[in-house]
């Protein structure tokens, strides 16, 4: 997507480029006279004379291409959107159908290639040998006692509730991981929360509980869709637990009740392509767009996005937002939140249930209609993925699952995450790494999400997760004893997994220590990510604004800190994201304007002006503008930043 087009102004410019060209092509001669003629008288000029000859150069090519023309004249019926993001059109029974990439060869070197981009880095070379053979080992393990990186990468076709086949009969298999039980039942509305003798399922010598319920005579099966269900399990302590499912594909939390259950989302019906039916699953009728160059990013939480005071719907945000979104120039959107969490207020970020989609705000069908509907759009969806760390919430979530604090967890202190009162997850466990690849594998393949925003990467790739530490740059606060290299080796591993699988994925990790070759591909040796979040940017300016008047702006330091990137490393780069938006600051727009927002925002003679307002809406629109040329290789903005939140962005809570 060209930069121009991001503006109001965008057909303008259009237009401007299209018959300039023309002018040029059939008038060099004259162009070339004007040029000579008004070079000397330019070179003399002020910058204000230079900027008014520019802008009447402008009223006269418009004037020229026709003043009562629309400047959309020459697009075919094209709206200005259709430029940058073109709607695909597809018959209407065409059926989208995933083409998988293969499985790449691991390189035959000492890890070391990416050293060809910083030769700098060779003081770290035991390292990345080091990690580098790590990655290798278990890649080969994978292939010898599991069947290859592709059977792996889709334990949730083995785990969780899945339709089977059993000694000739059809009917549900039920797999659960719980090495610490002592015994385990599935309990729900099919059996009236009270297991019968044939609902206990069978440990196997893996730690892995296995049951069959066969369909009944008539052919339905025992567990209906939509059907609430838990396990029941004793615990390695001796106690007695209802635990929701690990592998669930959704939750939900009626009305009347605290705690989440399990629901067996199964629909025996398959809708028409693009068909939005409740009892139907959702068949994807559009393609994946292409990987745009440059990625403009609409963050975004589809709870939040209603201008009324309730939490909106996924089909809520495909009719009203999308179409929004994809006027104002952006072709990707970054979704919060998609992954259940008991806890609305923690805006995703405590995840309960990974595989499954919050349920506030719909179906997994309407999901899936959202991202359907962005996909004919070509608008493409990431997803804000939480890898880092896990709810401690032991009543809907895997803490604590079999009873004992170390099942996907580090057991003790280390499995404890002080500043986000979370549990950290053991990378090196065999059954961690099949949760976590499985379910960034399901989102893409069940979903057709188009790549992820990893949340907490700093925090998984250091034992002090970046917290109370300064980053210097020099390399030994990056490749030593303080790295954890089982996390940085999953990080390869993933990557390594989805951009095999999908050749379009896109993935961007949030790490503000800057590791080197953190976007390089894992093939080089590096962690393999796309694209960088360029965290320091946002700090800057929050920086700028608190300490600095408007004239005492270093913009040597504000370009420094907006170009300082690795060299052939991508950076997304933001002036704000949710972090300023949501939480622990206040937004760009309420820095500038403060209190005057409330009163001043009318336009003019249709109300109080101000100006602090005029100031503070002209800074903003510069501040944008300077962060999406200098900041990196893709931009990013938060859900109503472009025309700046009032303060921050708040929950609807039952204390308002």
């Amino acid at each position: 997507m060209k930069l121009f087009s991001r503006t109001v102004e965008s057909g303008v410019r259009i237009q401007r480029r299209t018959v300039t060209k023309g002018r040029h092509e059939n008038c060099d001669a004259n162009h070339s006279k004007r040029t000579a003629v008004n070079r000397p008288a330019v070179e003399s000029a002020s910058a204000l004379e230079i900027l008014k000859r520019e802008n009447e150069l402008l009223k006269s090519t418009l004037e020229e291409a026709g003043a009562d023309t629309s400047v959309y004249q020459n697009l075919n019926g094209l709206i200005p959107e259709d430029i940058w993001s073109p709607a695909t059109t597809v018959p209407d029974d065409h059926a989208f159908i995933e083409q998988y990439g293969a499985p790449s060869e691991t390189p035959h070197h000492d890890g070391t290639e990416c050293f060809k981009w910083d030769n700098t880095m060779w003081s770290a070379a035991e390292h990345f040998k080091y990690r580098w053979n790590k990655f290798k080992n278990i890649k080969n393990a994978i292939d010898v006692n599991e069947g290859g990186f592709e059977k792996f990468s889709q334990g949730y076709k083995h785990f969780g509730l899945n339709r089977g086949e059993h000694e000739g009969k059809i009917g549900i298999w039920y797999r659960e991981w719980a090495p610490g039980a002592k015994a385990l039942c599935l309990v729900g509305e099919f059996n009236a929360w009270s297991p019968k003798d044939d609902h206990w399922a069978v440990k196997n010598s893996f730690g892995v509980w296995e049951l069959f319920l066969a369909d009944n005579e008539d052919g339905t099966p025992v567990i209906l869709h939509r059907t609430k269900l838990k396990c029941r399990l004793e615990g390695a302590d001796g106690n007695w637990y209802d635990r929701i499912p690990a592998w669930i594909k959704w939750a939900t939390q009626d009305m009347n009740e605290i705690q989440f259950n399990g629901v067996h989302w199964q629909p025996e019906e398959k809708g028409a392509p693009g068909e939005v039916d409740p009892e139907k699953s959702y068949t994807f009728k559009y393609p994946r767009p292409e990987k745009p160059r440059s990625l403009k990013i609409y963050e975004c939480h589809v709870g939040m996005s209603s201008a009324e005071p309730k939490i909106n719907s996924y089909l809520e945000f495909r009719k009203d937002m999308l179409p929004r979104i994809r006027k104002l120039g952006y072709n990707a959107i970054q979704i919060m939140a998609i992954q259940e969490h008991a806890y609305y207020g923690s805006f995703g970020y405590h995840v309960t249930n990974f595989f499954a989609a919050s349920s506030r705000c719909g179906t997994p069908e309407e999901l899936k209609a959202l991202i359907d509907e962005a996909h004919r759009l070509g608008i493409v969806v990431l997803m804000d993925i939480v890898h880092s760390h896990a709810s401690k919430n032991t009543g809907d979530g895997i803490n604590m699952f079999d009873g004992t604090d170390s099942m996907y967890f580090h057991s003790g202190a280390r499995g404890n995450h002080w500043m986000w009162d979370s549990r950290v997850f053991n990378y090196g466990n065999w059954e961690t790494m099949r949760f976590l690849l499985s379910n960034a594998r399901w989102w893409m393949d069940e979903y057709k999400f188009d790549g992820y925003r990893f949340d907490g990467v700093t925090s998984m790739m250091y034992h002090h997760h970046g917290l109370s530490y300064t980053f210097t740059g020099r390399y030994d606060e990056y490749f030593g004893l303080s790295t954890d290299v089982d996390a940085v080796v999953y990080l390869m591993l993933v990557n390594n997994m989805l951009h095999d699988t999908f050749p379009t994925a896109i993935t961007i990790g949030e790490d503000v220590s800057g590791m080197p070759a953190f976007c390089r591909p894992w093939q080089e040796g590096g962690v393999g990510f796309d694209y960088r979040l360029q965290m320091a940017i946002a700090d800057k300016w929050i920086e700028v604004l608190k300490k600095y008047g408007d004239h005492q702006w270093g913009m040597g330091d504000i370009v420094h800190t907006l170009t300082n990137r690795r060299y052939m490393e991508a950076c997304v780069g933001y002036a704000e994201s949710h972090d300023q938006a949501l939480v622990g600051d206040k937004t760009i727009a309420f820095w500038l304007m403060d209190k005057d927002m409330y009163d001043c925002m009318a336009l003019p003679g249709k109300g109080p002006q101000s100006p602090t307002v005029d100031r503070g809406i002209a800074l903003h629109k510069m501040i944008r503008l300077v962060t999406l040329t200098l900041g990196g290789e893709s931009y990013l903005n938060f859900m109503g930043n472009e025309f700046g939140h009032p303060e921050w962005i708040d929950f609807p809570r039952v204390d308002r």
